[in-house]
């Protein structure tokens, strides 16, 4: 049997495995093709880094999201990787693939707008020429999203269980103290990440989803490239009685799912992800494939 083509293995990955897979491709491209035309190696990426200055930004104001997917080095590249795609195993278990780049490319924009802020307000990074590349903020806005959510979820870290929270507070922590020694920028961008990540799980908390306008946006930028099909015609007559009953069982059982799906979140809020029996977890993970 042949083997699938690349767009279909493409299309059967998650939300994070494709983020995953365009932060490889395109650090492969932006080394491999200056190397080999000879040129200078930072003549791709210097189109897409996102400047410390507002004048930079006003000639380029695309990279305040295209810095995400360039990385300075295979080990720079190698951790922001592995930390998607661990934590989007979690995330994508609760949540569908539309939260999730809301959740991450929204920690993009805040954690370039920390960095870009920080470089024009602080003194201490006055006449600094910097620049900001790598998916750090992202990966940061979701990591710290799935702590605040679940700050009880015990997770695996080397050879003990640590409650998710402590791991947030960890991170946030090291940012911090690093912030005046080494790379400065990209610990600002850090820190705008999180303040999403926490932010945005803690308003969906209380029932305010404060991603859905920009999801919003994107959906229409979407439709834009969305090419439509005019389909021929047709005069249909519909059976009035029959139609009714249809659409008010369907609504019924939408309703009915989503109160078990709303059942389990709570549950998990409560009691960790660990208290759910299989046929929970296999019933959330069906849910979130189907959205």
């Amino acid at each position: 049997m042949a083997q699938p083509d690349l767009k279909y293995q493409y299309s059967r990955l998650n939300i994070a495995e494709k983020l995953i897979a365009i932060n490889v491709v395109v650090f492969i491209v932006n080394a491999l093709v200056p190397f080999l035309l000879g040129l200078s190696s930072n003549v791709i990426v210097q189109w897409f880094e996102l400047p410390n200055d507002i004048v930079g930004i006003a000639f380029q104001p695309w990279s305040i999201v295209t810095y995400s997917f360039f990385h300075g080095g295979i080990g720079h590249l190698f951790w922001n990787m592995l930390l998607i795609y661990f934590v989007g195993r979690i995330f994508l278990n609760l949540f569908d693939a539309k939260r999730f780049l809301n959740v991450y490319i929204l920690g993009v924009i805040l954690g370039g707008l920390f960095f870009v802020l920080g470089y024009n307000i602080f003194p201490a990074f006055f006449n600094t020429n910097a620049y900001l590349i790598g998916a750090s903020a992202g990966a940061s806005a979701v990591l710290i999203f799935v702590c605040t959510y679940l700050p009880n979820q015990e997770v695996r870290v080397i050879f003990f269980n640590v409650k998710l929270w402590i791991v947030g507070a960890l991170v946030v922590l090291s940012d911090l103290v690093q912030l005046p020694i080494s790379n400065s920028g990209g610990h600002l961008a850090h820190l705008g990440g999180a303040f999403l990540g926490y932010l945005y799980a803690s308003q969906l908390a209380k029932g305010n989803d404060i991603g859905s306008g920009f999801s919003k946006f994107m959906d229409s930028i979407a439709n834009l490239f969305k090419k439509e099909k005019k389909a021929p015609l047709k005069t249909v007559y519909k059976n009035k009685r029959t139609s009714n009953s249809t659409s008010s069982a369907a609504d019924y059982d939408k309703k009915t799912h989503q109160k078990k799906i709303d059942a389990i979140l709570d549950k998990i809020s409560k009691s960790g992800y660990e208290s759910l029996s299989k046929a929970e977890k296999d019933f959330l993970f069906k849910a979130g494939k189907e959205n």
